[in-house]
């Protein structure tokens, strides 16, 4: 018997499944908010030189740059006597005296000023925002394997709730950066342990299916932060919202069980049994769940995890020329795909259309790109569909450096199918990843114990897209 036997015995697809899938599932609308956040609290509007305080009542006179706009970084230099000059000899200064920004918008690039020769702190603020990701990925999977999938979710929803919320009250701009990097650390704890006890619960038909729909409130997420943004101008009180509902996330987890393969491994036994005695009955067939024995579950669940004990390092993807070519060639794909998507995503102001609608429609062509991205998976193949969506999109990308600035249509229109394509290389990613590395790094073992059938399916059912692009791509 395997696990999958016993989860039907249980109830595979009873109110029990469908209650967990959705307290794991509506997290992730609100996680789209939190990886996008700073396309509206840090959007940079017009801007000039704010006047010297010493200067007359008046029109203030600016510099006219090359593109014959009035320059956002420099003013003339104030002469207390002398009369306001019309044209372009006069020497000219920084901004010492602070910007005027033309917005209602209230960001962190307003309140900080990080505009002119401080703009780039906006980017590296989003920068350190993905590094808390990575390393989250690589901190936290390692302690859910000491401490559990449920602990790490539940510390990583009260994680994020409460740096979220520091962010909002953050006096400075170096505060400010330290919440965001553990906002990321905790979306990243969030991302590993909703994946697997997402699909330790359901059978493996159904993952698939199960998966792409929890996937899918990731996109669909994107979809609330323009409005909720539109209706709160300021970025503190935005940033308060979109944190605060994980302090409710933290309360609900406590009702998520724990892995049963990580409680059988750890050597509880009898716990993973309470659990499933539990879950027997909730799904109303409790006389089945007591007819479950802790000898039964150990006996069976161990011959099924005997391969999750091997221990495999970082040097096992390196160690034969064929793993050495898989494992650079999917590494550029994820870094091209990641690199690209985000550079798209966070580059909205940039394309001179409604930053809200732009959103919106950014958001909305991952509902068809993921569909399309399934299907062709299913009746083209993995080489195929991941090749066509990297060219694709480079080509998307390339021919959008090419079209002029002022026609903005062209352009908008050469973005958002640029992104459609890195949606479903992400997709792909996914899958292929999966199903590529597991068969070749377990034969490089010499005496390896024969796998069982559905220990096999199980290792390569994978989710058909990530719950946040970029998210596995860290």
């Amino acid at each position: 018997m395997t696990f999958s036997e016993i989860l039907d015995r249980v109830g595979s697809m009873g109110p029990f499944q469908f209650l967990h899938v959705a307290i794991l599932s509506i997290p992730i609308f609100n996680m789209a908010n939190h990886n996008l956040l700073q396309i509206f609290t840090a959007t940079t509007p017009d801007h000039h030189c704010r006047p010297p305080p010493n200067a007359s009542a008046g029109p203030w006179v600016l510099p006219v740059g090359p593109d014959g706009n009035p320059e956002r970084c420099l003013r003339f230099v104030h002469l207390p006597n002398a009369s306001l000059p019309n044209d372009t000899q006069r020497a000219t200064e920084p901004c010492l005296d602070g910007w005027v920004y033309n917005s209602t918008r209230d960001t962190i690039v307003t309140e900080w000023d990080l505009v002119c020769n401080s703009n780039k702190m906006k980017e590296m603020a989003q920068s350190i925002f993905m590094a808390g990701i990575l390393i989250g990925g690589l901190v936290l999977g390692d302690l859910s394997d000491r401490f559990g999938r449920r602990p790490i979710l539940t510390s990583s929803y009260l994680l994020l709730a409460v740096s979220g919320s520091g962010a909002a009250f953050s006096p400075s701009l170096p505060v400010y950066i330290v919440f965001r990097f553990l906002c990321g650390f905790g979306i990243s704890g969030i991302t590993l342990s909703t994946v697997i006890l997402n699909v330790e619960w359901v059978p493996t038909r159904m993952r698939a299916i199960m998966t792409t729909a929890t996937g899918y409130c990731y996109t669909f997420g994107q979809f609330i932060l323009p409005g909720l943004a539109y209706a709160i101008p300021q970025w503190r009180w935005l940033q308060l919202t979109v944190s605060i509902p994980f302090f409710v996330f933290f309360l609900s987890s406590w009702w998520t069980p724990e892995s049963i393969r990580w409680l059988v491994l750890s050597g509880k036994s009898s716990k993973a049994l309470q659990i499933l005695r539990r879950v027997a009955a909730f799904n109303g067939k409790k006389e089945e769940g007591q007819r479950l024995t802790l000898e039964e579950l150990k006996h069976n669940l161990q011959k099924e995890l005997s391969l999750a004990k091997a221990k495999y390092s970082a040097s096992d993807l390196f160690r034969t020329p064929i793993l050495r070519r898989v494992t650079f060639c999917l590494s550029m794909a994820w870094f091209a795909t990641g690199f690209a998507y985000y550079s798209l995503a966070m580059g909205v102001e940039e394309f001179g259309v409604n930053l809200y609608i732009l959103q919106i429609i950014f958001g909305g062509v991952d509902v068809p790109a993921k569909f399309i991205t399934i299907v062709s998976l299913s009746y083209v193949g993995r080489h195929i569909t991941q090749a066509a969506s990297l060219l694709l999109a480079g080509g998307a990308i390339l021919a959008l450096t090419l079209v002029p600035l002022d026609m903005q249509t062209l352009r908008t229109v050469l973005a958002v199918f640029g992104k459609g394509c890195l949606s479903s290389s992400f997709s792909c990613l996914f899958l292929y990843t999966s199903e590529l590395f597991p068969t070749v790094i377990r034969s490089l073992r010499g005496k390896e114990p024969k796998q069982e059938p559905e220990a096999e399916k199980a290792s390569q059912m994978i989710p058909l897209q990530p719950y946040g692009p970029g998210l596995g791509s860290s």
